[in-house]
């Protein structure tokens, strides 16, 4: 009866283009690797190659039995990652609640950096507002949390300050303040004011509201598809979010007199004191807390 160190020769031999290339993946020698093909042979009752020419190639069976092996290899991998992973006491799902803001080009390079190091962990991303992500950590509906400082004091969460995110006032082009070549205060009141809160009511500490009518919405996301495709009113927006639109003329940026520079409210890393701290979680919150540099 064929076995899995079989199979494996025989896709390393496709993949490779030889025998000998199988055999020194597989740290065999060549004539185990030809011996372990003929026994797949003998098994299956199907000539799997072609050996009349000096390379050889899959024959037409070869070729549709070739399909099914590589699925079963991978199977075994992933089987064996899981074992793995129970043994290494890694964790079988982790669960991080961000504000929609952070869903930076850096989260997606950690993230990817995490797939690797743990194959059999899976992840699961909510999206919600800041002043929601603290109340989903607390309550244990996720693991760690992303989200814009909260200046009130949480007994159930450990906070870790990580960095600054910079926003810039936006407006559609068509917008009266896009005429304005320097807005201060008074001329921001007037126009309509997109903000974001979370779903309890609660507005971020770092977001002010300026304007005297507003629009609420629980994401930075959706305010910015508000803006991008009508003139309902201006926003602060994370920079990074809208600078391809206002490079293109789809947005434009307000020149805000009373930002000297450019304001970048601080993020904060939230994990709660409860949380029992396995592998894959460490090393989130070991890795996250560089998403800003």
């Amino acid at each position: 009866m064929y076995n899995i160190d079989q199979l494996r020769m025989f896709v390393y031999a496709v993949e490779l283009g030889s025998f000998s290339a199988s055999a020194r993946e597989l740290g065999k020698v060549q004539s185990a690797v030809s011996q372990g093909i003929n026994n797949l042979e003998i098994d299956f009752n199907v000539q799997l190659f072609d050996r009349s020419t000096r390379k050889p190639t899959l024959t037409a069976q070869g070729q549709q039995i070739f399909k099914q092996v590589k699925a079963i290899i991978l199977q075994v991998e992933d089987l064996n990652s899981s074992v793995n992973a129970i043994n290494n006491q890694e964790e079988g799902l982790l669960r991080i609640a961000l504000d929609d803001a952070l869903l930076l080009p850096s989260l997606s390079k950690v993230l990817d950096k995490f797939s690797q190091t743990f194959p059999a962990t899976e992840l699961e991303l909510m999206a919600a507002a800041s002043t929601d992500v603290n109340r989903l950590v607390s309550q244990d509906r996720a693991d760690i949390g992303l989200m814009f400082t909260d200046l009130v004091f949480h007994a159930d969460s450990e906070p870790c300050f990580i960095g600054n995110l910079p926003f810039v006032a936006v407006c559609h082009p068509s917008h009266a303040l896009s005429k304005v070549s320097v807005a201060k205060l008074p001329d921001l009141i007037p126009h309509r004011q997109l903000i974001l809160r979370g779903n309890k009511g609660k507005v971020i500490d770092h977001f002010p509201v300026v304007a005297g009518k507003v629009w609420w919405a629980n994401s930075f996301v959706a305010i910015k598809e508000m803006i991008v495709h009508s003139s309902v009113g201006w926003a602060y927006l994370p920079r990074y979010l809208v600078e391809n639109e206002i490079r293109h003329g789809k947005l434009n940026q307000i020149n805000v007199s009373f930002d000297h520079k450019t304001w970048s409210p601080p993020v904060d890393l939230l994990i709660s004191k409860k949380a029992t701290k396995g592998p894959g979680l460490l090393w989130l919150e070991e890795h996250l807390k560089t998403l800003l540099d």
